[in-house]
Order: C-alpha cells, then sequence, then structure tokens
C-alpha cells in the first residue's frame, strides 16, 4: 500500500509539474501582434478618431515627441492627438523594422510617414516603442520618434 502511494504521489507531482510549464514566448507572433495594433493606429488616424488613438496607450503611457512636453493620460493623448488632427494629419504609416524583447516588454524600431488629408506626404522619421502587455493586449507604455526632414529655420 505504501509503495501504491508513493507511486501515485510522484506520478501527480509530475503530472502537476509539466501542467505548469508554460510555453516559451514567441518573439515573431508578438512582432505580428504588434503590426496589427500598428495597423489599428493607422486605421484611427484615417477616420480621425483620437479617442481611439489614446486607447492605443497603457496606462501608463507616454507620448515623447520633438518640440513638446511629454503626453501623459488618455484626456491629453486624446487632446495631442485631437490637435493633430484637426491641423490637417490624416493617415500615419507606420513599419516594424526590427522588435526585441519578452513576454512583458517589446522594444519596438520602426520608420514612419505622415500625410495630409489630401495624402500630401508632411513628415517622415523613425520611431521607438516601448510596448508593454496589459490585459492580454499590446499597449503603447512609451511612444518617441523624430523626424528625418530638416529643421525649420527663420
Amino acid at each position: 500500500m505504501k509503495k501504491l502511494l508513493f507511486s501515485t504521489f510522484i506520478a501527480a507531482s509530475i503530472f502537476a509539474c509539466k501542467s505548469e510549464t508554460k510555453a516559451p514566448f514567441d518573439l515573431a507572433n508578438a512582432k505580428k501582434e504588434i503590426e496589427a495594433a500598428n495597423h489599428e493606429v493607422s486605421e484611427f488616424m484615417a477616420k480621425g478618431d483620437s479617442a481611439g488613438l489614446a486607447s492605443c496607450y497603457g496606462t501608463e503611457g507616454v507620448l515623447m515627441l520633438n518640440n513638446m512636453p511629454a503626453v501623459k493620460g488618455k484626456e491629453n493623448l486624446t487632446k495631442v492627438w485631437g490637435g493633430f488632427i484637426n491641423a490637417g494629419i490624416g493617415a500615419i504609416e507606420l513599419n516594424t523594422t526590427e522588435v526585441w524583447g519578452d513576454e512583458n516588454f517589446i522594444t519596438e524600431e520602426g520608420t514612419f510617414v505622415l500625410k495630409a488629408k489630401d495624402s500630401t506626404q508632411l513628415d517622415k522619421g523613425k520611431y521607438l516603442v516601448l510596448w508593454k502587455k496589459e490585459n492580454g493586449k499590446w499597449r503603447f507604455h512609451r511612444d518617441i520618434s523624430n523626424s528625418d526632414l530638416p529643421a525649420v529655420t527663420k
């Protein structure tokens, strides 16, 4: 009886250990999820949806652009994106060039093109986004970019 109990205990322990093993992190799949999220960003911009754009940021998400202070909080993010939309930005194209990270945070490097509502190119440049997994979805944690165009001088 002791031998049967011991064997049952060992088998249960092995099964419990195996069932707790999680699959290794799949960076290639995470890149696809991030590219899909970037597609959402482009769709929100095309629709002129500043609240949708703000929803792409996590609870502690921050937008950091040239010549302005960092923007934090959904209300402020909505206002800033709304200002860009009202200024005539009608499209954003995002191209992921590289990602690295783990199941909690991923850094994305990429390029962007901003266009007016009439498809005229307004800006182009590069960006880094630190993505954070929140409630099963990748969200912007830190979003920083800068232009490739020469600075305007007076």
